[in-house]
């Protein structure tokens, strides 16, 4: 595959990688993958062919030809190119992260980097991005598309995340929790609920319920607009059992 100094779609970079799988040449492992049958392992590359002079020499950052300078970044572990995105090398990670650094923390339980302002500050679920998105079921680890963190400490990628509010969704697909905070939608959702009450054979009948945002289970007074649990106020709730009426005949 030919290159420029532009490089690919997907990286900034000025050399090809030998394919230590099939010694082919490709500007990246991406666009290697999307042409193969197999992956390509970046972390048994070592050589690189300079797209200036198509000297094919050991990976180094420089080309020892011609000087080219291969990619404004290159880490020698996972034999990157690409331009300069403050990128840094996580050890327990394994892999690059985009950063600058110092806005980022590596978190031992979820063995994941996250923002500096998630510190002490969010539900930690081990190795959580070893785990496949649960929308698009592609992995997460090494994505290059950025992850979202869910109040629950599940992860998924932001750009599924997007969807799922376009598309009115605001539960995880893992666990069933708000996704997000839902205070102002069950305010709303009271308010339509007092405004449509329900006929007079139904105003006494109660249904138990479970809380997919706080585990609790409730006896509610049942309407067919929702079921509201009375120990969070949350919506995000699931019948279980029949109705219950508590009408008495005289």
């Amino acid at each position: 595959m030919a290159a420029t100094p532009d490089g690919c779609e997907h990286y900034v970079r000025s050399c090809l990688l030998k394919a230590p799988c099939c010694g082919k040449f490709y500007v990246c492992r991406l666009c290697h993958d999307g042409e193969e049958k197999h992956q390509l392992d970046r972390f048994k590359v070592r050589e690189v062919r300079c797209a200036a002079c198509s000297t094919i020499q050991e990976a180094q950052q420089t080309c020892k030809e011609c000087d080219v300078k291969f990619g404004e970044y290159y880490c020698d572990v996972c034999h990157l190119f690409d331009k300069d995105k403050k990128q840094y090398h996580c050890q327990p990670c394994g892999i690059c992260r985009i950063g600058p650094k110092e806005k980022y923390f590596h978190c031992t339980k979820c063995n994941l980097c996250l923002a500096t302002d998630l510190k002490d500050n969010h539900k930690c679920v081990e190795n959580v991005s070893r785990q496949n998105c649960p929308v698009c079921m592609e992995d997460i680890h090494t994505s290059r598309i950025g992850a979202h963190v869910l109040p629950c400490g599940h992860l998924l990628h932001k750009t599924c995340f997007d969807d799922m509010c376009i598309t009115g969704a605001y539960r995880c697909p893992l666990c069933m929790r708000s996704a997000f905070n839902m205070k102002e939608f069950w305010e709303d959702q009271d308010k339509e609920i007092a405004q449509s009450p329900m006929p007079t054979e139904y105003r006494d009948t109660t249904v138990k319920i479970i809380c997919n945002d706080c585990q609790a289970h409730c006896t509610v007074s049942f309407h067919v607009l929702g079921l509201k649990c009375s120990s969070c106020g949350s919506y995000n709730t699931a019948q279980y059992g029949g109705t219950i009426s508590l009408s008495l005949s005289l």
